[in-house]
């Protein structure tokens, strides 16, 4: 860490991490202050640190200039270290707190200012486009986020409940705290603001009004829009000898700063969202390929249940838990509850709770409410009824572990994906339960020393809706199969009974030739695909290819 000296009493520990892509070096200092540095303010980290620009109260009175708007925002000389003085601003966030509209506007009518950490992530992907372009805009650098100890009773914050609670769910890399104030740290633009330019004669109203509307027009050409776009974020530079400093290609230099109602464009937005899913199916594709190279995010761990590789961590919003198959903890927000819990679904069986969605990042899930200990409602009286009752249903992870093994041994299934443990308690009655899971799993735990199966926790099985194998999606995210099980496409006359009845006993075949019974065999466990043109994909013999979908009944021998 550049400057940085870890062994000063001041500093409890440090670290670094990534925060919606940006890289931060976190210091933690003994008052309980938080400092997020990015890569541009590592050189200058001594003069960040809170003690040299604010902590002392004479230095900061006497080294800064509250500058103009509607937010709290200051200019700021730090204190020399090692010889360096650094120009920076400071301004206090307004994540949560109602935007102010006096003017009625309708483009900030349902404006929400971002948290710091969105700010930063939005203004490193604005410079980036910019960079590339070779623009005449200068985009203000990000240097640090600084979050005081002190906290503040909530009602004197200014913020709303439900709209911090939104950003809470949001942020799964950090947490906010509803009681502490956050500053963003922001490089000085030398210049003066259009408006300042246009009171000191130096600019005609009607050249302010056309540069925003150039800057507008070029921030939709690189996806962004600012929604309080205003003469007071333009920086220009006036010569000594008139006029502005001009770029090589010969139009204004100008730089942009306050970006707290940055947001990306409906079409960017689009795009960012398809590309998430594309990097989706590719670590998919790749889940198990070695360890994480990477670093593992403090809040995750890597584990290992029945065989399976998992990346475990906490659910914040819910106070569950959650496993993630594979070793890629990247995929580990994907399956957060708030992606795929409250969006539109539909229910996919006449006899359990199994549900297909599509989440907020435009996967395809399907999921599906464990019946782990509770007794399976069948006939002691009846042999094959009665081996059921004395084995009762599989575990999540007993499924998850049978799927993955059947597969690596030729049988295909459905891909098992996560496991969600609820954090409300939800008792079964005593006639109901069935405690053998409970006993055989005793030996498995969470990282937290937690038993993995709690007795009064619901838990939730998500598998990919079957539209195509990993390795082909991965390559080519198009030309979609559709699963449809044996019995529907008996129903819908795709398959005669004969090749219904023969499907069944290939799959009780391929089954025990792995070594493994499946307690209650039905049509509807095996699942066939179909193409584009609703053709059934066959194997080079023209037998169906199947594919099993339901594990909670199977046995091994």
């Amino acid at each position: 860490m550049r400057d940085l000296k870890i062994d000063s009493p001041e500093v409890r520990f440090h670290e670094r991490i990534k925060i919606f892509g940006v890289n931060y070096t976190h210091i933690k200092f003994d008052n309980d202050d938080d400092l997020y540095v990015t890569g541009y303010g590592l050189a200058f980290i001594e003069n960040l640190k809170p003690e040299n620009i604010i902590m002392d109260q004479d230095w900061f009175r006497n080294n800064s200039i509250r500058l103009s708007g509607t937010s709290c925002l200051y200019k700021v000389r730090t204190k020399e270290v090692n010889g360096v003085k650094k120009e920076i601003v400071l301004k206090w966030n307004r994540m949560g707190q109602d935007v102010p509209n006096p003017e009625k506007r309708e483009e900030l009518m349902f404006a929400e200012f971002n948290s710091p950490f969105e700010e930063f992530a939005l203004v490193k992907e604005l410079r980036d486009a910019i960079n590339r372009a070779e623009s005449n805009i200068i985009i203000q650098k990000p240097l640090a986020i600084y979050v005081p100890g002190d906290t503040v009773e909530f009602w004197q914050t200014g913020r709303i409940l439900t709209k911090m609670k939104q950003k809470m769910l949001y942020h799964r890399d950090v947490d906010l705290d509803l009681n502490r104030s956050y500053a963003v740290i922001y490089e000085w633009i030398e210049g003066i603001d259009a408006s300042e330019a246009f009171r000191q004669g130096l600019m005609e109203k009607d050249f302010v009004d056309k540069l925003l509307e150039q800057t507008e027009q070029k921030l939709k050409e690189k996806g962004f829009h600012v929604r309080d776009n205003k003469a007071h974020h333009i920086i220009v530079r006036p010569l000594k000898k008139g006029g502005f400093r001009h770029a090589r290609s010969g139009d204004l230099l100008y730089g942009l700063v306050d970006f707290e109602l940055l947001e990306r464009t409906p079409d960017r937005e689009e795009r960012i969202r398809r590309q998430r899913r594309i990097n989706y199916l590719k670590r998919q594709r790749d889940r198990f390929r070695g360890r994480y190279r990477g670093k593992i995010p403090p809040h995750l761990r890597h584990v290992r249940i029945l065989g399976v590789d998992y990346i475990y961590g906490h659910v914040e919003s819910t106070k569950g838990r959650l496993w993630v198959v594979g070793n890629d903890p990247y995929l580990f927000d994907y399956f957060l509850p708030e992606r795929w819990e409250n969006s539109p679904r539909t229910r996919i069986s006449a006899y359990s709770q199994m549900y297909y969605t599509v989440t907020k990042d435009n996967i395809h899930l399907v999921w599906k409410l464990s019946r782990v200990g509770l007794q399976p409602d069948m006939d002691p009286f009846k042999e094959d009824e009665k081996r059921i009752l004395e084995y009762g249903y599989n575990s999540p992870f007993e499924e998850f572990a049978l799927a993955i093994e059947l597969s690596a041994k030729g049988l295909p299934t459905i891909y098992p994906r996560a496991i969600y443990m609820t954090g409300n308690k939800t008792e079964i009655s005593g006639e109901l339960f069935d405690n053998s899971r409970y006993e055989s799993h005793k030996s498995f735990e969470t990282p937290d020393g937690l038993p993995v199966l709690k007795k009064n926790r619901d838990y939730i099985t998500i598998w990919g809706y079957w539209n195509g194998p990993d390795e082909k999606l991965a390559i080519n995210d198009g030309d979609y199969y559709e699963g449809i099980d044996a019995l529907r496409a008996y129903r819908e006359g795709i398959i005669g009974k004969d090749e219904y009845i023969g499907l069944l006993e290939i799959a009780k075949r391929r089954l025990v030739e792995v070594g493994v019974e499946d307690l209650n065999l039905r049509g509807n466990h095996i699942l066939l695909s179909l193409d584009s043109k609703r053709r059934l994909i066959r194997d080079s013999e023209g037998i169906p290819e199947i594919r099993l979908c339901n594990f909670e009944f199977l046995k091994k021998l």
